[in-house]
């Protein structure tokens, strides 16, 4: 398991927001047609890079896949999954 530091948490946070962000703003780009292997390889990397930023987390799993369903990939799968995986991180540990 990685160590979750904060500079890794915000870097997460970062690389996810602006993938989602790409996705939504540029969509003529990265539609379905001669684009999609764009959108597909923007996916791949944007989960190779968040893996190796906060380890590999189940949330990351569902995103992947939703990004690949017609209509679905507008929604900010990644953001929401690293937010998820990251949710405790930041969080100090309770005392007895």
């Amino acid at each position: 398991m990685k160590t979750l530091t904060r500079n890794r948490i915000w870097a997460a946070r970062l690389v996810a927001i602006v993938a989602d962000g790409l996705q939504c703003l540029l969509f003529p780009l990265f539609s379905e047609g001669f684009a999609s292997p764009l959108d597909d390889a923007l996916d791949i990397v944007v989960c190779l890079v968040l893996t190796g930023l906060v380890g590999w987390h189940w949330s990351f799993t569902p995103s992947l896949f939703i990004k690949v369903l017609p209509g679905l990939d507008e929604i900010p799968t990644w953001t929401l999954s690293v937010l998820y995986a990251t949710r405790r991180a930041n969080r100090r540990p309770e005392l007895p």
